[in-house]
């Protein structure tokens, strides 16, 4: 059953009782990755493994996100400010036990390519924040896996 999650800014990334950040150097360069990221919503689906279905919501301003095995989330922009930082907050899940979610994806230039940090912050129930810890990682597998597919698709354009 779906539920409404705390609405929580930019800032909860930093504060947020469980973060989880995995980072990757790829060789793409940070307009490319931002433009996926931001832009290529849909496209989603085709890079990150996790992902059965993605499409911008409200104009852009929001994402509607489905994952493989039924996870749903309605989200929020939190921040779009190319080529650098962009973020969101779920407002609607399934997932039980979550109270507030909201991931920040910031890119920095590494030589020719990008550093790509991803920031998954979360509060929720004690269960959910044990589970969310031991699936650390599961989480950063699909992080790695993605984010080098990500790659791939942009170095072959």
């Amino acid at each position: 059953m779906a539920h409404r999650l705390r609405p929580v800014g930019i800032d909860f990334v930093d504060t947020a009782p469980v973060r989880l950040v995995f980072t990757r150097e790829i060789t793409a360069p940070p307009e490319a990755v931002f433009r996926s990221l931001a832009e290529d919503v849909p496209g989603w689906s085709e890079w990150f493994g996790a992902v059965r279905r993605a499409r911008p919501t409200d104009d852009g301003a929001g994402r509607e996100i489905r994952l493989v095995g039924g996870t749903r989330f309605e989200e929020t922009i939190l921040a779009a400010k190319g080529p650098e930082v962009y973020a969101y907050r779920v407002d609607v899940t399934n997932a039980p036990g979550a109270r507030a979610l909201a991931e920040e994806w910031r890119l920095t230039p590494a030589g020719t390519g990008t550093l790509v940090r991803w920031t998954f912050a979360a509060d929720g129930t004690a269960p959910f924040r044990i589970v969310l810890k031991s699936a650390r990682a599961g989480l950063g597998r699909a992080f790695r896996e993605a984010v080098t597919a990500l790659d791939h698709r942009l170095t072959r354009e």
